[in-house]
């Protein structure tokens, strides 16, 4: 393969990683055994805040009531999308029952788990989308309790929309909390709440590493790094579509690597000459981010054909993944390594972050290697059944005591055994012998 690097990153996103392991442990283990007083004593300390904890229903009523109401139009819409595409996912999960043998029924359930904790990031921006795809997620999947946690500001709380768009798509309990310690706080179920079966929902480091640790105690959706993003381009492309783009995705943060991979050197350099201007063009704090992710993270690659641009593609394992090029569904059928993918100008990221109705919440660091983003599935178990008659029970027992002989197992093969002399007392088996 010869890729030429036009733009070469000189870091990662791991590059600067902080270790807080050790500061996390020490938290979770520190709200554990201190249980709601702890809990709130961090909040104090790193949320500045001394408001409720559980917001009531007054309080929701109220933080609602300040919501303008364009706002609240564009968060059902988003909410509609997001709720349609996941109920088409849970009808892709059916509870199914097959006779593997004659007399032997075998089959599938596929079951919600019970309480779901969704986190919502509320600090260098309010992730009204975030609320929308983990709790309209959790609701569709049918969990029976959901929590929705987002860092409150001191001296004002959560974000109004983040606590309209939770209630609205079926958050119970609403947590004015964030950090650590909110993650706990579901974990172990404080505050009257239950304790979560699955966490959900990005953050910051010290969340992502608090759902790393947890992970087992509790399911968790993925563990997180920096959001990614790639564009694959030809000659066809629009470069001041594709320059914006990556702009888009960089402003998340300074470590948020993009990534643009063409067989097009003209449209190459275009676009790295204009995405400096669009990076300067940005509000401040989106300038700042973005600038340090095009200087220290961002790749432009040149490929010969789409042949190498794709497997670059599958190589890196976007999170995100655009294609401005022509032949979508010579792409579509080929592409196997991304969390979303988003085909042809006409949609973006963007689109797939706030409103069309895929999930925003995927896998980085190429974890799309070997998973997908949240889902309806994320929240569900699918669990296995059996049954079986006297006479379909019988050819199972006797394969099943001879491989258990065979390996060794002796009690399974007498949990076979007495089955069939239970069953079959007057038969005589060979239950030793592969010969």
């Amino acid at each position: 393969m010869s890729r030429t690097y036009l733009k070469k990153a000189s870091l990662t996103s791991t590059s600067h990683a902080a270790d807080v392991s050790d500061i996390v442990q020490g938290i979770l283990r520190d709200i554990e055994e201190g249980g709601d007083a702890k809990a709130l004593e961090y909040a104090t300390k790193f949320d500045k805040y001394d408001g409720n904890v559980i917001l009531s229903k007054e309080e929701i009523a109220a933080a609602c009531e300040l919501v303008p109401e364009k706002l609240k139009a564009d968060i059902r819409f988003a909410h509609d999308n997001v709720r349609r595409f996941a109920e088409a996912q849970k009808g892709t999960v059916m509870d199914i029952e097959i006779e593997v043998v004659p007399g032997l029924t075998a089959g599938q359930k596929a079951i919600p788990v019970d309480a779901a904790g969704c986190y919502i990031p509320g600090g260098r921006y309010s992730h009204i989308a975030s609320a929308i795809m983990t709790v309209t997620t959790a609701k569709v999947a049918g969990c029976g309790h959901i929590m929705a946690c987002s860092p409150p500001r001191p001296g004002v709380g959560v974000a109004p929309a983040i606590i309209y768009a939770a209630d609205l798509c079926g958050a119970d309990t609403i947590m004015a909390m964030g950090g650590v310690q909110a993650v706990a706080s579901m974990t172990f179920g404080l505050f009257g709440m239950p304790k979560a079966n699955i966490l959900v929902g990005p953050g910051n480091q010290f969340v992502a590493e608090a759902k790393r640790i947890l992970f087992g105690r509790v399911g968790i959706d993925m563990i997180a790094g920096p959001t990614d993003s790639l564009i694959l381009a030809d000659r066809t492309a629009d470069p001041f579509i594709v320059a914006t783009d990556l702009v888009s995705q960089a402003e998340h943060g300074y470590n948020s690597p993009v990534w643009l991979v063409t067989d097009d050197r003209q449209v190459a350099e275009e676009v790295m000459r204009q995405v400096p201007d669009l990076i300067e063009d940005l509000p401040e704090l989106n300038r700042d981010n973005a600038r340090a992710a095009w200087k220290d993270y961002a790749e432009v690659i040149l490929c010969d054909d789409r042949e190498e641009m794709a497997a670059t593609s599958d190589e890196y394992a976007p999170e995100h993944l655009t294609v401005q090029a022509e032949d979508l569904d010579w792409w579509l059928q080929r592409l196997t390594c991304y969390g979303s993918l988003f085909l042809g100008e006409e949609t973006t990221v963007s689109f797939g972050d706030k409103a069309s109705g895929t999930n925003h919440v995927l896998p980085t660091s190429r974890a799309a290697n070997y998973t997908g983003g949240l889902s309806v599935h994320k929240y569900m178990k699918i669990v296995t059944w059996q049954r079986a008659t006297r006479e379909g029970a019988k050819p199972v027992a006797e394969a099943t005591a001879r491989i258990s002989r065979l390996e060794g197992m002796e009690g399974h093969a007498r949990a076979a055994d007495v089955r069939l002399a239970k069953y079959f007392p007057n038969e005589t088996f060979d239950l030793t012998s592969h010969e």
